[in-house]
Protein backbone atom coordinates (compact mmCIF):
# COMPACT_ATOMS: atom_id res chain seq x y z
CA UNK A 1 0.00 0.00 0.00
CA UNK A 2 1.15 3.13 -0.68
CA UNK A 3 1.06 5.28 3.19
CA UNK A 4 0.21 8.56 1.74
CA UNK A 5 -2.98 7.53 1.05
CA UNK A 6 -3.75 5.10 3.20
CA UNK A 7 -3.03 7.77 5.92
CA UNK A 8 -5.32 10.47 4.07
CA UNK A 9 -7.97 7.70 3.87
CA UNK A 10 -7.48 7.30 7.93
CA UNK A 11 -7.88 10.81 8.50
CA UNK A 12 -10.94 11.25 6.43
CA UNK A 13 -12.34 8.33 8.91
CA UNK A 14 -11.32 9.91 11.60
CA UNK A 15 -13.07 13.14 10.28
CA UNK A 16 -16.14 11.44 9.37
CA UNK A 17 -16.62 8.94 12.95
CA UNK A 18 -16.53 12.40 14.77
CA UNK A 19 -19.53 13.60 13.03
CA UNK A 20 -18.00 15.26 9.76
CA UNK A 21 -15.68 17.74 11.89
CA UNK A 22 -12.37 17.23 14.62
CA UNK A 23 -9.94 19.06 15.62
CA UNK A 24 -6.10 18.75 14.49
CA UNK A 25 -5.17 17.22 17.97
CA UNK A 26 -7.78 14.72 17.85
CA UNK A 27 -7.87 13.81 14.48
CA UNK A 28 -3.57 13.24 14.95
CA UNK A 29 -4.91 11.10 18.28
CA UNK A 30 -7.32 8.94 16.59
CA UNK A 31 -4.62 8.22 13.89
CA UNK A 32 -1.70 8.01 15.33
CA UNK A 33 0.52 10.02 13.40
CA UNK A 34 2.23 13.25 14.36
CA UNK A 35 0.58 16.71 14.30
CA UNK A 36 2.50 17.79 11.73
CA UNK A 37 2.16 14.95 9.68
CA UNK A 38 -1.49 15.07 10.34
CA UNK A 39 -1.35 18.96 9.48
CA UNK A 40 0.06 18.21 6.05
CA UNK A 41 -2.16 15.78 5.04
CA UNK A 42 -5.23 17.98 6.16
CA UNK A 43 -3.42 20.81 4.04
CA UNK A 44 -3.88 18.63 0.97
CA UNK A 45 -7.15 17.37 1.57
CA UNK A 46 -8.31 20.80 1.70
CA UNK A 47 -6.36 21.79 -1.26
CA UNK A 48 -8.32 19.18 -3.32
CA UNK A 49 -11.46 19.76 -1.67
CA UNK A 50 -12.17 16.87 0.50
CA UNK A 51 -11.66 18.78 4.26
CA UNK A 52 -12.59 22.57 4.68
CA UNK A 53 -12.30 24.58 6.99
CA UNK A 54 -14.83 27.27 8.23
CA UNK A 55 -14.40 30.65 9.66
CA UNK A 56 -13.74 30.82 13.46
CA UNK A 57 -13.61 27.24 13.68
CA UNK A 58 -10.51 25.02 14.65
CA UNK A 59 -11.99 22.16 13.45
CA UNK A 60 -11.86 20.23 10.12
CA UNK A 61 -15.45 19.39 8.09
CA UNK A 62 -15.41 16.85 5.40
CA UNK A 63 -15.46 18.49 2.28
CA UNK A 64 -17.41 19.64 -0.37
CA UNK A 65 -15.90 17.30 -2.76
CA UNK A 66 -15.92 14.09 -0.57
CA UNK A 67 -19.90 14.93 0.49
CA UNK A 68 -20.62 15.20 -3.27
CA UNK A 69 -19.26 11.45 -3.68
CA UNK A 70 -21.39 10.54 -0.75
CA UNK A 71 -25.04 12.22 -2.88
CA UNK A 72 -23.37 10.49 -6.37
CA UNK A 73 -23.93 7.22 -4.96
CA UNK A 74 -27.20 7.02 -2.96
CA UNK A 75 -28.74 10.44 -1.99
CA UNK A 76 -29.99 11.58 -5.16
CA UNK A 77 -33.18 10.11 -4.69
CA UNK A 78 -33.60 10.85 -1.36
CA UNK A 79 -32.90 14.46 -1.75
CA UNK A 80 -35.20 14.49 -4.85
CA UNK A 81 -37.96 13.23 -2.81
CA UNK A 82 -37.54 15.53 0.07
CA UNK A 83 -37.50 18.50 -2.72
CA UNK A 84 -40.46 17.84 -4.66
CA UNK A 85 -42.93 19.94 -2.75
CA UNK A 86 -40.68 22.63 -2.62
CA UNK A 87 -40.28 22.37 -6.59
CA UNK A 88 -44.11 21.86 -6.94
CA UNK A 89 -44.52 24.96 -4.71
CA UNK A 90 -42.16 27.12 -7.03
CA UNK A 91 -44.20 25.88 -9.60
CA UNK A 92 -47.99 26.88 -8.45
CA UNK A 93 -46.33 30.43 -7.25
CA UNK A 94 -44.34 31.35 -10.97
CA UNK A 95 -46.18 28.99 -13.47
CA UNK A 96 -42.99 29.08 -15.25
CA UNK A 97 -40.47 25.76 -15.87
CA UNK A 98 -38.68 24.77 -12.16
CA UNK A 99 -36.11 22.76 -11.71
CA UNK A 100 -33.94 21.30 -9.02
CA UNK A 101 -29.93 20.61 -9.45
CA UNK A 102 -27.07 19.34 -7.35
CA UNK A 103 -23.47 19.42 -8.24
CA UNK A 104 -22.18 16.25 -9.87
CA UNK A 105 -18.44 16.43 -10.46
CA UNK A 106 -17.36 19.73 -12.41
CA UNK A 107 -20.88 19.29 -13.92
CA UNK A 108 -24.37 20.30 -13.01
CA UNK A 109 -27.09 17.79 -12.91
CA UNK A 110 -30.60 18.30 -13.03
CA UNK A 111 -32.28 15.58 -10.49
CA UNK A 112 -35.81 17.21 -11.32
CA UNK A 113 -38.05 19.57 -13.12
CA UNK A 114 -41.73 20.54 -13.43
CA UNK A 115 -42.35 21.98 -16.80
CA UNK A 116 -44.44 25.64 -17.07
CA UNK A 117 -48.26 25.08 -18.06
CA UNK A 118 -47.74 27.84 -20.89
CA UNK A 119 -47.42 27.93 -24.37
CA UNK A 120 -44.32 29.49 -24.39
CA UNK A 121 -41.81 27.94 -22.00
CA UNK A 122 -38.30 26.41 -21.20
CA UNK A 123 -38.39 22.66 -21.62
CA UNK A 124 -37.40 20.49 -18.31
CA UNK A 125 -33.82 19.27 -18.69
CA UNK A 126 -34.12 16.46 -15.99
CA UNK A 127 -31.34 14.24 -16.29
CA UNK A 128 -29.39 16.17 -17.62
CA UNK A 129 -25.76 17.67 -17.50
CA UNK A 130 -24.05 20.76 -17.85
CA UNK A 131 -20.53 21.96 -17.42
CA UNK A 132 -20.44 24.25 -14.56
CA UNK A 133 -19.22 27.50 -15.75
CA UNK A 134 -21.93 27.66 -18.12
CA UNK A 135 -25.67 28.15 -16.60
CA UNK A 136 -26.65 30.08 -13.75
CA UNK A 137 -27.14 27.64 -11.27
CA UNK A 138 -23.38 26.52 -12.10
CA UNK A 139 -22.32 29.69 -11.59
CA UNK A 140 -24.31 29.81 -8.31
CA UNK A 141 -22.50 26.45 -7.19
CA UNK A 142 -18.95 28.08 -8.26
CA UNK A 143 -19.97 31.03 -6.27
CA UNK A 144 -20.99 29.29 -2.91
CA UNK A 145 -18.98 26.32 -2.99
CA UNK A 146 -15.31 27.70 -2.44
CA UNK A 147 -13.42 24.30 -2.73
CA UNK A 148 -15.30 23.35 -6.21
CA UNK A 149 -14.39 27.07 -7.69
CA UNK A 150 -11.18 26.36 -6.59
CA UNK A 151 -10.80 23.55 -8.75
CA UNK A 152 -12.38 24.02 -11.85
CA UNK A 153 -10.03 27.75 -11.78
CA UNK A 154 -7.07 24.90 -11.35
CA UNK A 155 -8.04 22.12 -13.32
CA UNK A 156 -10.70 23.55 -16.11
CA UNK A 157 -9.30 27.38 -16.26
CA UNK A 158 -9.75 26.89 -19.88
CA UNK A 159 -13.49 26.67 -19.63
CA UNK A 160 -13.51 29.93 -17.58
CA UNK A 161 -14.70 33.10 -19.86
CA UNK A 162 -13.52 36.17 -19.52
CA UNK A 163 -15.66 38.62 -16.32
CA UNK A 164 -16.56 34.53 -14.82
CA UNK A 165 -14.44 35.68 -11.94
CA UNK A 166 -16.27 38.89 -11.59
CA UNK A 167 -19.83 37.68 -11.85
CA UNK A 168 -18.69 34.68 -9.43
CA UNK A 169 -18.42 37.77 -6.56
CA UNK A 170 -21.63 39.59 -7.67
CA UNK A 171 -23.50 35.87 -6.96
CA UNK A 172 -22.28 35.51 -3.59
CA UNK A 173 -22.75 39.02 -2.42
CA UNK A 174 -26.46 38.90 -4.13
CA UNK A 175 -27.45 35.47 -2.83
CA UNK A 176 -28.94 34.24 -6.03
CA UNK A 177 -27.49 33.78 -9.64
CA UNK A 178 -29.23 35.15 -13.13
CA UNK A 179 -28.73 34.57 -16.83
CA UNK A 180 -30.24 37.08 -18.94
CA UNK A 181 -29.57 34.95 -22.71
CA UNK A 182 -25.93 34.02 -21.65
CA UNK A 183 -26.88 30.21 -21.67
CA UNK A 184 -29.23 30.57 -24.91
CA UNK A 185 -30.95 33.52 -26.62
CA UNK A 186 -34.37 34.60 -25.69
CA UNK A 187 -34.10 32.48 -22.65
CA UNK A 188 -33.60 34.18 -18.86
CA UNK A 189 -32.77 32.41 -15.98
CA UNK A 190 -32.47 32.52 -12.26
CA UNK A 191 -30.95 30.19 -9.54
CA UNK A 192 -30.66 29.96 -5.62
CA UNK A 193 -29.01 27.49 -3.12
CA UNK A 194 -30.70 25.52 -0.98
CA UNK A 195 -28.88 24.60 2.44
CA UNK A 196 -28.88 21.75 4.43
CA UNK A 197 -27.42 22.61 8.25
CA UNK A 198 -25.70 25.50 6.76
CA UNK A 199 -24.20 23.79 3.52
CA UNK A 200 -25.36 24.45 0.34
CA UNK A 201 -26.08 21.09 -1.24
CA UNK A 202 -28.37 21.93 -4.38
CA UNK A 203 -29.88 24.70 -6.35
CA UNK A 204 -33.24 25.62 -7.22
CA UNK A 205 -33.78 26.96 -10.61
CA UNK A 206 -36.21 28.90 -12.92
CA UNK A 207 -36.52 29.95 -16.34
CA UNK A 208 -38.63 31.29 -19.29
CA UNK A 209 -38.69 33.48 -22.07
CA UNK A 210 -37.19 36.92 -21.80
CA UNK A 211 -39.82 38.68 -23.25
CA UNK A 212 -41.83 37.61 -19.84
CA UNK A 213 -39.61 37.27 -17.58
CA UNK A 214 -37.74 41.09 -17.28
CA UNK A 215 -35.01 41.97 -15.04
CA UNK A 216 -37.54 43.05 -12.09
CA UNK A 217 -39.16 40.24 -12.81
CA UNK A 218 -36.44 37.70 -12.04
CA UNK A 219 -36.01 39.07 -9.15
CA UNK A 220 -39.06 39.27 -7.89
CA UNK A 221 -38.67 35.51 -9.07
CA UNK A 222 -35.49 35.10 -7.16
CA UNK A 223 -37.53 36.41 -3.94
CA UNK A 224 -40.69 33.59 -3.81
CA UNK A 225 -37.62 30.94 -4.54
CA UNK A 226 -35.46 32.14 -1.58
CA UNK A 227 -38.77 32.60 0.46
CA UNK A 228 -39.45 28.95 -0.68
CA UNK A 229 -35.82 27.52 -0.10
CA UNK A 230 -35.84 28.58 3.17
CA UNK A 231 -38.62 27.26 4.40
CA UNK A 232 -37.68 23.45 3.19
CA UNK A 233 -36.58 22.96 6.12
CA UNK A 234 -33.36 23.20 4.72
CA UNK A 235 -32.04 25.91 7.32
CA UNK A 236 -31.19 30.09 6.13
CA UNK A 237 -30.74 30.39 2.72
CA UNK A 238 -28.86 34.07 3.48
Amino acid sequence: MIQSITRALEILDAVAHAGGAAPLGEIAAKTGLKTTTAHNILRTLQDAGYIRRRPGDMRYHLGDRILNLARVVGDDDALRRRLRPTLEQMAARTSETVFLAVPSGDEVFFLDAIESPRSLRASSQRGERLPMAGSAIGLLFLAFLPALRRRMFEVHAHRIGPGIEAEIGTIAARGYALDRENWSPGLNCVAVPWRDDGEVRAGFGLAGPSSRLTASRLDEMAQIMRELASDSGGGSQE
